[in-house]
């Protein structure tokens, strides 16, 4: 298991606009994700090094957007003003949690522009949603080489997080300690004040340490 995104929920200025916001102040040429039909959502991609990348995403008018946990955890914090909605952790298997949480996981998938799909499943939005701090996991049925983190090569890093909850809480949800899916990263826990969840990201770039 490893930390394989961090998705960012837009604000009321647009998807574009968001993305753009970040990714001036990371340097980083943002990429254009596509639509989640499963999920009603719409995304951004900011590629990262380390098999890592940002997420910004917005959800759309679309009925799939009120049915899927995802399409409703986007909204409910774009409507909040938008912000860090979560972090998402790469598993080879999704049995474990699926069997633990009692139902399977769900397909996701967007179209490349070169009519290429990438597929995945994922499980765990509505531990998400009740639990902000708590990561989704999300298991990649595509090749590799179409991991958003390959949409383009970048120098900057993802180093550090700072999560309101619980590492104790995270490691039960996960079944396994949470500081070994979060390897090397800086990571610092603080009692929630109000709902818990990612309060920062901070990131290593060429003109220094950057924290949002």
């Amino acid at each position: 298991m490893k930390l394989d995104h961090v998705s960012f929920a837009a604000q009321p200025d647009g998807l574009e606009a968001t993305t753009e916001q970040i990714a001036d102040r990371l340097g980083i040429e943002p990429v254009k994700g596509g639509v989640h039909p499963r999920f009603g959502t719409r995304n951004m991609i900011l590629p990262l090094t380390d098999h890592q990348y940002v997420e910004v995403v917005t959800v759309l008018e679309h009925p799939a957007a009120d049915k899927a946990p995802f399409g409703q955890a986007v909204r409910a914090r774009s409507e909040a003003g938008g912000g860090w909605l979560g972090w998402v952790v790469e598993v080879p298997d999704l049995a474990p949690f699926e069997a633990k949480l009692g139902r399977p996981a769900v397909p996701g998938g967007r179209i490349f522009p070169d009519g290429r799909q990438l597929e995945w499943h994922q499980i765990g939005v509505k531990g998400l949603i009740s639990d902000p701090q708590l990561p989704f996991m999300i298991r990649f049925d595509s090749e590799d080489e179409m991991h958003p983190s390959r949409a383009r090569v970048t120098d900057v890093r993802l180093s550090g997080l700072d999560i309101a909850g619980s590492p104790e809480r995270v490691t039960d949800w996960l079944g396994g300690p949470v500081e070994d899916v979060l390897g090397s990263l800086d990571v610092t826990w603080s009692a929630p004040h109000g709902t818990p969840g990612i309060m920062a990201v901070s990131f290593e770039t060429p003109d220094g340490t950057v924290t949002i």
